[in-house]
């Protein structure tokens, strides 16, 4: 693997801040990741942000075929180059947004569900991870390294300070579970902080189903935009156009004490909210 700077200066291109580029150094971490990935012949995988190819190469020399998404076209000839001299030719390289890239059409194109890896930026890990939700059903697994303070926000637990709307999306349809970090160190250019690598395994089915997915996503959102109050302000405070005793007659139905606050609901307790606010709304002939 030719060093990221070498190759840089060689194609007399530069990192973009504005892209959040920081590229892989280290081959042998680049192959643990897709190890850890456990992809094989029958995979396909969709890589967000090939960058120089640092995860590409090893994901192509164990997948069938790799779909690698990238924003930056000015790389593309120089990842292409890169593929070529390392002899892969099951690759192919698409320019564009990952945020407007439809995986669910991406999926049906190869005819079975994806495994995704993905060497995150920090300015869209929260929207990807969200993306990677919605699409769920068209995704095996994902195994992706992010800025260290997101993964731990990702893998928050109810009660922690990190626990937040990311959490409780994931912990609602998938596993998510930390397979190891990655210094600063081994990236050029080097970030401020370390890396986390985790596994992402959605599940099917989900283990306490809601009855309508967006409106829990709602509730969600509403009890963590503002997190320091109760949860019957909270609520009442939002989108939801819930007056506080509703808020707090639909919380005492759902068995959920209207003083506690989002971080310390389990999943279970947000999706029996979700529920009751629910068939409130369709009592009352609304969305809730």
């Amino acid at each position: 693997m030719t060093s990221p700077r070498a190759l840089l200066t060689a194609w007399n291109l530069q990192a973009k801040k504005q892209l959040g580029q920081n590229f892989l150094n280290d081959p042998n971490v680049a192959r643990a990741i897709v190890n850890k990935a456990g992809v094989t012949g029958d995979d396909v995988v969709l890589e967000i942000g090939p960058g120089l190819g640092a995860m590409t190469i090893p994901a192509a020399a164990s997948a069938s075929r790799v779909i690698a998404v990238d924003k930056d076209g000015r790389i593309i000839d120089l990842l292409r180059t890169e593929l070529l001299a390392a002899g892969i030719d099951n690759v192919e390289i698409r320019e564009a947004d990952i945020l407007r890239v439809d995986i669910d059409a991406v999926a049906r194109e190869t005819g079975r569900p994806l495994v995704v890896l993905g060497n995150l930026p920090y300015n869209i890990s929260s929207q990807v991870v969200v993306q990677l939700i919605h699409a769920r059903t068209r995704i095996d697994r994902a195994v992706l390294m992010l800025q260290k303070e997101m993964a731990e926000r990702i893998c928050a637990g109810p009660g922690s300070k990190d626990y937040g709307r990311l959490s409780v999306m994931l912990g609602y349809c998938a596993q998510t579970k930390v397979l190891m970090q990655v210094r600063a160190s081994l990236f050029f250019p080097a970030p401020k902080v370390d890396s986390t690598v985790i596994g992402i395994r959605f599940a099917s089915p989900v283990p306490f189903p809601a009855d309508d997915e967006t409106l829990l996503i709602r509730v969600i959102k509403a009890a963590f935009g503002k997190r320091r109050k109760t949860l019957r302000n909270a609520l009442s405070q939002s989108e939801l156009n819930l007056e506080p005793p509703s808020c707090e007659r639909l919380l005492e139905k759902a068995q959920i004490d209207p003083m506690r606050r989002a971080e310390s609901l389990s999943v279970a307790e947000f999706v029996r909210l979700s529920n009751t606010i629910g068939m409130h709304g369709r009592a009352q002939g609304t969305d809730g």
